[in-house]
């Protein structure tokens, strides 16, 4: 078997003079600057308008996390606006990481929708590039695309450090003091090289990078270790997917359908024993066994990661299943979180 020779790589001194916390004004980048291990979840706003669906969400995370993503239009489905359930969320006491994807807005909607965010008081931002149109509800849309996520990044870090919009003209009153995230993929195809398309979100101006669900520990920690040996840990905080399995079909899924998904075999055994002796009439009482299996899972996973080098937090990814967060956070050790004052 070849062995692959990877080129010589150092991360740019970061040429920002600021820590995150002076930068930003969120609260989640307060956690993340003091050190702290950070702990996100995620909200899906509706196929409606009922600001309820939003709220009743949110409550199941109050005092769980730090901050909460609230999808953009996630799987390309019409959906509330992430920008008005983001709104709704901090009026419940819970604070958003709004995403936004390049495959619905140009560069001048997105910039104009972003300086409205936070003038409603959103203050984290995920960019994203977006599910292609081709797998939601409007197969037929048109995609903008009129940027990428790398450029995204660039724009905001620019927007917030230098106070110009992308087309260097200066914004009144200074730039919006986004945390401004993005996403990781370690295992997606060519894996070898995740780590490099890691560092280049971290040098195109990402505080943050939250994973995809990780369930392969052994992988994960070959792609953490060299993401700290070539210093990207140092320049941006990587907070790391995790989630609870609700059956052993689902894991089966991720494992065979979901590009740059890695689910080791020891899972599904794992979720596919969790339900050994049960009639397969019993449909509730197997949907049960499989959830307490799957959250068990979570809580074993997120205990491990905390002792990875390099890794700041968890992103707790419970999909239509917030009321897994607390019990999930309070059996890791995660509760109850830090208090940081502004």
């Amino acid at each position: 078997m070849s062995t692959i020779n990877f080129p010589a790589f150092t991360m740019p001194e970061n040429s920002a003079a600021l820590s995150i916390a002076e930068r930003c004004d969120s609260h989640l980048a307060r956690v993340l600057a003091a050190g702290e291990f950070a702990v996100t979840g995620e909200l899906g706003p509706p196929k409606g308008h009922d600001p309820e669906v939003v709220r009743s969400k949110a409550r199941l995370l109050l005092d769980c996390v730090d901050a909460a993503n609230v999808t953009d239009n996630q799987a390309a489905v019409v959906r509330m606006s992430s920008i008005a359930a983001g709104q709704i969320m901090m009026a419940e006491g819970v604070e958003p990481i709004i995403q936004m994807t390049c495959r619905d807005r140009n560069r001048l909607a997105i910039q104009a929708d972003l300086l409205g965010a936070y003038a409603l008081g959103i203050k984290n931002l995920l960019c994203l590039s977006g599910d292609h149109q081709s797998c939601g509800n409007h197969p037929g849309a048109k995609n903008v695309h009129d940027i990428d996520s790398m450029q995204f990044l660039r724009m905001m870090k620019e927007m917030r450090d230098d106070n110009k919009f992308q087309c260097g003209e200066e914004i009144q009153g200074g730039g919006p003091r986004f945390l401004i995230g993005g996403a990781a993929n370690p295992f997606a195809d060519p894996a070898e090289w995740r780590p490099y398309r890691l560092a280049k979100k971290a040098i195109a101006g990402a505080d943050f990078v939250q994973t995809q669900l990780v369930y392969d520990m052994e992988r994960f920690r070959e792609y953490m270790k060299r993401v700290v040996d070539m210093g990207v840990a140092e320049q941006l905080k990587i907070i790391v997917g995790v989630g609870p399995l609700k059956s052993v079909g689902m894991a089966k899924v991720m494992r065979d359908r979901i590009p740059g998904m890695s689910v080791p075999d020891v899972i599904i055994e794992r979720m596919a024993g969790a339900v050994a002796g049960i009639d397969a009439e019993d449909k509730a009482e197997r949907s049960a066994a499989w959830k307490a299996e799957g959250i068990r899972i979570c809580i074993e996973q997120i205990q491990e990661i905390r002792g990875i080098e390099g890794v700041a937090g968890v992103h707790i990814m419970a999909i239509e299943w917030e009321d897994a967060v607390r019990p999930i956070a309070e059996a890791a050790g995660l509760l109850p979180r830090p208090a940081i004052e502004a």
